[in-house]
């Protein structure tokens, strides 16, 4: 089976932790379920056990640590019991995302090759119910189609947010709403595909942001 991915928010208080992710890329769950977690964090050790989905409960039992200049990172095993993926079991590995938080910059890269460059300045704010982070700040715009704009803030699967690495943007300009839809990737950068709708300059294309070019 090809690997799936498990996004979403784990808070500890003491030994105790809880959360509520989501799983994308496994035809037993349907991404947009939020699936509880509760569990307990000792040692560096964790292990953590999920509600009931569709008659499925999954365990996950492993190791959390920390090297200097590096996320957090999770090693360590899965199991489901019942329903669809009842028996599946294997190897899983996570790490930590940071926030977003702060002044970002790139171009947006039209299907015609027109770059248009634009700057944020992102807020992150605290967990939603469903596990997504909203997002929310203005954008500038260098371009003769858009000069500024606002971020709609939601939770997923809506408006704009952050869950794990997936970065959504609902963004209010004054000529037309963008929608940027896009990953945190490794080397700091969010890079995404964008579309626009409204307004007299509808496009499509491809678009980054930075944190080292605002």
């Amino acid at each position: 089976m090809p690997p799936f991915i498990i996004a979403g928010n784990i808070t500890q208080s003491g030994n105790a932790v809880n959360g509520v992710v989501h799983v994308d890329g496994w035809s037993c769950f349907d991404q947009p379920t939020a699936i509880g977690l509760t569990g307990t964090l000792t040692d560096g050790k964790i292990s953590l056990t999920s509600v009931s989905v569709d008659g499925q409960v999954i365990t996950l039992a492993g190791t959390i640590s920390k090297k200097i200049g590096f996320p957090y990172t999770l090693t360590g095993t899965y199991a489901i019991n019942g329903g669809c993926a009842n028996g599946e079991q294997g190897n899983i590995t996570g790490f930590n995302v940071d926030s977003i938080t702060g002044n970002w910059a790139g171009n947006l890269t039209t299907a015609g090759a027109e770059t248009i460059h634009w700057g944020a300045q992102l807020a992150q704010g605290n967990a939603s119910s469903e596990g997504s982070f909203g997002l929310t700040g203005p954008f500038t715009f260098d371009g003769a189609c858009f000069k500024s704009g606002t971020i709609t803030s939601g939770t997923f699967p809506s408006a704009s947010f952050i869950m794990g690495t997936s970065v959504a943007l609902e963004i209010k300009t004054d000529n037309g709403t963008i929608v940027f839809l896009g990953t945190a990737d490794s080397d700091g950068l969010i890079r995404g595909s964008y579309a626009v709708s409204g307004g007299l300059c509808p496009s499509t294309g491809t678009g980054y942001l930075s944190p080292w070019e605002y």
